[in-house]
């Protein structure tokens, strides 16, 4: 089980997708204090969550970082950063890792720097995340290339992968961009359809020629897809969302994920450990019975459950909808494409 905490909304980058909406701007305000945040961790652990990810906007401005993920490893939690990468120092990557820290994700959208720039807004934004990796690795920190698969850089996925590959990371996860946050006014690049599933097995036929891990994410069909592959995937499901996993948000909010904004509870009014355990939500999400369409009649709902996120999304608002890009949806039914 893990749980993703946004420690902060403030980030140096204003990505075009950004399901946090930060940026430079964005308020500290409100936001977890140290104390706060180290009761938020203890309650993580008595959840019985394994893995607690530091993510932001950008984790790497928050000043505190450093005792944060200190306190999660001295408790027996596996401590992991999703970054974009272009603030980690030398100092900083040797820094985490005598924290405790586990790993680093650090996002690459393209293999061509001049089009990751433009997606993330940020001049050297590609260089900068390029060195952040090396110095992650030269701490001898695991690291795991993030990337966000639309239409516009679709085809560099080969290219990442080789990129990957000659960077020598452990992992390449590319994520199956979600219409959230700023995302909603990218909506139209998201991958649907045929051209998702193309795109879905294309992705798994590329793990079965490299060495590095490479594990669709937001694209929970990969598991049903992978079986009829014949590929044997160390997962168990695919969205994970309110059965394994959860967002905090800088304020305390809990989210079923980070990519669908509803909200369950909050931590500075009930503890984590209870909102996990006892929420109708997160017991509607893990009850696959109440999964409505073609979700709740598949038999693939345990090992894959559908993008609750992108259901969310083109339903209006209904997070137990049928996933709508799913190919085993009867062809007369519409969905929401805008």
């Amino acid at each position: 089980m893990l749980v993703s905490w946004n420690v902060t909304k403030r980030c140096n980058l204003y990505c075009e997708h950004c399901y946090r909406d930060s940026g430079p701007e964005a308020s500290l305000e409100g936001q977890l204090t140290t104390e706060e945040g180290r009761r938020l961790i203890d309650q993580i652990k008595e959840a019985g969550f394994r893995l607690l990810i530091f993510s932001g906007g950008e984790p790497l401005i928050r000043g505190d970082l450093m005792e944060l993920v200190a306190y999660a490893a001295s408790i027996g939690l596996k401590p992991a950063i999703g970054s974009n990468g272009t603030l980690l120092t030398a100092a900083k990557a040797r820094e985490l890792r005598d924290a405790g820290l586990g790993g680093i994700a650090i996002s690459i959208d393209s293999a061509d720097p001049a089009s990751h720039n433009r997606f993330r807004n940020a001049e050297e934004g590609w260089e900068k995340a390029v060195e952040g990796i090396r110095h992650a690795q030269a701490a001898g920190l695991k690291v795991q290339i993030n990337m966000t698969l639309k239409e516009d850089n679709v085809d560099d996925f080969e290219q990442v992968a080789q990129m990957a590959e000659e960077l020598n990371v452990a992992s390449l996860h590319p994520f199956f961009l979600v219409p959230t946050g700023r995302a909603v006014h990218i909506e139209e690049e998201a991958l649907k359809h045929e051209r998702y599933y193309s795109v879905l097995r294309k992705v798994l036929l590329k793990q079965q020629g490299t060495r590095i891990e490479i594990k669709p994410t937001c694209a929970p069909q990969f598991m049903p897809l992978a079986k009829n592959m014949n590929m044997e995937m160390r997962y168990t499901r695919g969205c994970l969302a309110g059965v394994a996993y959860c967002s905090i948000l800088p304020d305390g909010d809990v989210h079923i994920c980070p990519y669908l904004p509803v909200k369950v509870g909050n931590v500075r009014e009930t503890p984590f450990a209870d909102i996990w355990r006892d929420s109708p939500i997160f017991q509607d999400l893990r009850n696959f019975k109440k999964y409505e369409g073609a979700c709740g009649s598949c038999p693939d709902v345990r090992t894959c459950g559908g993008c609750r996120a992108r259901s969310f999304y083109y339903s209006g608002g209904n997070f137990l909808a049928e996933e709508p890009w799913c190919h085993k949806r009867p062809p007369a039914q519409k969905v929401m494409e805008g």
